[in-house]
């Protein structure tokens, strides 16, 4: 069982990216904002009732530029960034210039091998290695004194491993988990913009998206 200790924290998954909209894009960290990703990172900066004890943020264009407006709003609060950015398992076969669309067949034949150790592309990260970096997520999270809230502005696919390690108790996964997260990624929606609420304890509260008045258009679950 994940214990998140005495810390409260938001995850909130970026706002859409290009990437999101199905534009090309060169390479997983550096795709930006679409103009409806930026009015929803607004949206989740006027959500706050509370200034954060610490805003958090992976190294990622889209996650560093969904948490921008929250920074804006709350300039005293210290802001980090930790290795909470999205799984990104084709590595360099996630090409210049190319869509999701045309990365697809290269994603569905990686969920289909179902290979936790595998890595693509010469650096891509494994299925083993993104629950490691879960695991370590939460003990950095839970190593905090306070009670306050911690903002960390993060991805899809990073959350939904969070949530289904929560829910598994899968820490070191086999074929036959990294079969039923994948099969998880298909149930389980995190839209851009959405937030969810890590509480003390082993629990999750279920995420929010009605600070979202921009609406975000229906597409295909995200798998890279």
């Amino acid at each position: 069982m994940i214990d998140t200790g005495g810390a409260r924290a938001w995850l909130i998954r970026h706002g859409e990216s290009e990437s999101n909209a199905g534009l090309p894009t060169n390479g997983p960290g550096v795709s930006p904002l679409t103009p409806l990703g930026r009015a929803q990172a607004e949206q989740v900066a006027a959500a706050f009732t509370e200034p954060p004890s610490l805003i958090v943020s992976s190294t990622f264009v889209r996650a560093r530029e969904t948490a921008a407006p929250t920074r804006a709003r709350f300039p005293e609060v210290p802001y980090e960034e930790w290795p909470v950015q999205e799984f990104t398992y084709l590595g360099e076969l996630h090409g210049p210039r190319t869509t999701a669309d045309e990365r697809r067949p290269m994603a569905e034949a990686y969920w289909e091998r179902a290979d936790p150790t595998a890595t693509y592309g010469g650096n891509g990260e494994s299925f083993a290695a993104l629950l490691t970096r879960a695991g370590a997520f939460l003990e950095r999270l839970a190593a905090r004194p306070e009670e306050r809230l911690v903002a960390v502005f993060t991805h899809g696919l990073f959350i939904r491993a969070l949530l289904w390690s929560f829910a598994t108790g899968i820490t070191t996964p086999d074929e036959a988990a990294m079969r039923s997260y994948h099969r998880f990624l298909q149930v389980c929606v995190t839209p851009n913009g959405s937030i969810l609420e890590l509480h003390p304890g082993p629990r999750v509260v279920a995420g929010a998206t009605a600070h979202l008045t921009t609406p975000t258009p229906v597409r295909p679950p995200a798998m890279g």
